[in-house]
């Protein structure tokens, strides 16, 4: 198995490599073009993971599970609906999700399968996409829940979800991962929340990357959040989530406990 992560040594050197038994093989060059092994090697437990990638966007589904379809009343869609996130969104594991200025409201969780992209993907055939697909990783798709319809004219779909923070990525990216034989399990606080089979996915990632490549163009590095199925919950502030997927790793977070908001002007 090939994991690719990125991190920050304590004297302040950020690097990517490969992680085996608790070492990490440093490269040099460009995770997605023309990496060489630097001949450095680091502990894991003296470096610090950082997100493994940094997307330009991150491509958000919804409802691309048919048991949460079903849950909701929906119909599978025809095409993967999605929003875009910013690349200001993104945190790696053991970062603090940030709560809103401003904002007391309800924040939730889910946890998701990201696809990483590996080369530049535009209309790309069915057959062909899994060859830019780089690998896989985990994702906790944040949301700011009373701000998506604030508004009753236009659901705010980015807003919600764009705040930075609230996109959080790692610890991994696997290149060697069956996702058809793997659950994703959120956890709350030590409390499972969320476990689902990546096998029941409408859209699997090669139709995900064929169908939103024609509709946009993909970078190297750029993630795709496949969506989340039932268990979706709140996170209460100082509270942990830990998105875990077997064949990847665990990612936790915890929504930083708020400041005391400032007073109207």
């Amino acid at each position: 198995m090939t994991s690719w992560i990125r991190f920050r040594q304590p004297q302040g050197h950020i690097g990517f490599g490969v992680l085996a038994d608790g070492n990490i093989e440093e490269f040099e060059g460009d995770m997605f073009g023309s990496a060489t092994a630097s001949g450095k090697q680091w502990k894991l437990n003296d470096v610090e993971l950082l997100s493994p990638c940094l997307p330009s966007k991150v491509v958000a589904l919804w409802n691309n599970f048919h048991a949460l379809s079903q849950r909701l009343g929906k119909a599978a869609p025809s095409h993967p609906l999605f929003l875009i996130k910013p690349p200001m969104s993104v945190i790696g594991p053991g970062e603090p999700i940030r709560r809103p200025k401003g904002y007391s409201g309800k924040i939730a969780y889910e946890g998701e399968l990201g696809i990483v992209i590996g080369k530049r993907c535009t209309n790309v055939a069915p057959e062909e996409a899994d060859g830019y697909i780089f690998g896989y990783t985990c994702i906790n798709d944040v949301t700011a829940v009373d701000l998506l319809n604030e508004d009753p004219n236009f659901a705010q779909w980015c807003r919600s979800k764009g705040f930075d923070t609230f996109s959080c990525i790692g610890p991994a990216i696997e290149q060697d991962f069956d996702w058809r034989n793997a659950n994703v399990i959120t956890r709350l606080d030590d409390v499972e929340r969320q476990n689902y089979p990546l096998a029941d996915m409408i859209f699997t990632p090669a139709e995900q990357v064929s169908m939103i490549s024609h509709d946009m163009t993909l970078m190297p590095g750029d993630v795709i959040a496949c969506g989340t199925s039932v268990g979706v919950g709140s996170i209460k502030d100082g509270s942990t989530v830990i998105v875990s997927i077997d064949g990847i790793g665990a990612l936790p977070n915890q929504l930083a406990v708020a400041r005391q908001l400032e007073p109207a002007a």
